[in-house]
């Protein structure tokens, strides 16, 4: 891939510093376009997966059930934007930019396949740390600006949520940092090579962590069955109850961009990434690692999302907390131990 994208970025860069500017843009729409185009897809499927689950059809009508996702954004973008005239009018419409924006860059830095990333970053790891926990502030500023009873206990819910469960999903990428040895995303898919193809990856030595990190992301994204935020039976829609058209559109584009970034940050941590599971076998066409790899592990990890949303009743909000505080964290703190007892002693080797 390299060898088309290189002569491209050689062409824009002999222009100078405009040309630059140019080849940014550039980069930056070929991943946000797929991201947005993926979301509406990944909609799509998931109506379908819970339909064919409920057994029952899903869509089906418009472009026999694939356009469905298009048509829904076309009506929001069309619909009227209405303000409660209660508002404060800055912050309600700063609030789904607010929620937007960290789950479109934390993309800069998940790497597609050996060598296709926006930003190599050696702190790759720390810049998505920071940015998957900034977009909580969207959600309690939603709340806050609405001034509905509702809205503000569906922020006040997410805001002790995910400040919760983040900790557990920090604790978890600290113990694939012991194990990789480096905070570079493409170092860590790298650190998990070897001939023994998928026995070499972090799933196994770091598997409590492992289950963590995943069902922390379910917990972080407020999706079923953490999703107590914007519960229906209880508090409506949360803290979206007051918004409408485009902006709506905005909290729905962000919720589900931030499920695929954890489907594939999951695959990247602990499931190899772009690896083929059968890296060093020597199976012809099976070996050749590739980002058709990592596609396949994200669809798997997506299509968990919807699996607990069809397949579990929401937790008790008393429940989810002591799921976080009381069993998470210690599992992890203890794993983190156990994992560099590990590294200690050579049962695996960091960075290799």
């Amino acid at each position: 891939m390299m060898m088309f994208i290189d002569p491209v970025r050689d062409f824009f860069l002999s222009f100078g510093a405009l040309g630059a500017l140019v080849w940014i843009v550039l980069k930056i729409l070929a991943i946000a376009v797929p991201v947005i185009l993926a979301v509406a897809f990944y909609v799509v499927w998931e109506r379908k997966l819970i339909g064919w689950m409920h057994v029952r059809h899903g869509p089906m009508y418009v472009g026999k059930g694939i356009l469905q996702a298009f048509a829904d954004v076309f009506k929001l973008l069309f619909k009227e934007v209405v303000q409660p005239t209660v508002a404060q009018p800055f912050l309600y419409r700063l609030a789904p930019l607010i929620a937007l924006v960290p789950a479109f860059a934390a993309w800069a830095v998940v790497p597609f396949d050996s060598k296709v990333v926006l930003s190599n970053a050696n702190a790759g790891l720390l810049y998505l740390l920071a940015m998957t926990s900034l977009g909580v502030y969207g959600i309690i500023l939603a709340g806050w600006a609405s001034n509905s009873k509702y809205a503000f206990l569906g922020a006040m819910r997410a805001a002790a949520q995910v400040v919760s469960y983040e900790i557990s999903m920090g604790f978890a990428l600290v113990g694939v940092l012991i194990a990789a040895g480096s905070l570079n995303l493409s170092d860590i898919v790298h650190a998990q090579e070897g001939n023994a193809g998928l026995f070499e990856w972090f799933m196994w030595p770091l598997f409590p962590l492992f289950i963590v990190y995943f069902v922390s992301g379910v917990a972080e994204t407020n999706r079923a069955p953490f999703d107590v935020v914007e519960g229906e039976s209880e508090i409506v829609a949360g803290h979206m109850v007051e918004y409408s058209g485009s902006q709506f559109a905005l909290f729905f584009l962000a919720e589900y961009a931030n499920m695929l970034l954890v489907s594939f940050l999951v695959s990247i941590f602990f499931v190899g990434g772009w690896l083929s599971p059968f890296h060093g076998f020597g199976i012809p066409l099976l070996s050749v690692d590739g980002w058709w790899w990592l596609l396949l592990k994200v669809g798997f990890f997506a299509s968990c999302f919807i699996w607990f949303r069809a397949s579990f009743p929401r937790y008790r909000y008393d429940q989810i907390m002591r799921l976080g505080w009381k069993v998470f964290i210690p599992v992890t703190l203890a794993w983190i131990f156990a994992v560099a007892l590990m590294v200690h002693f050579g049962v695996f080797e960091a960075g290799a």
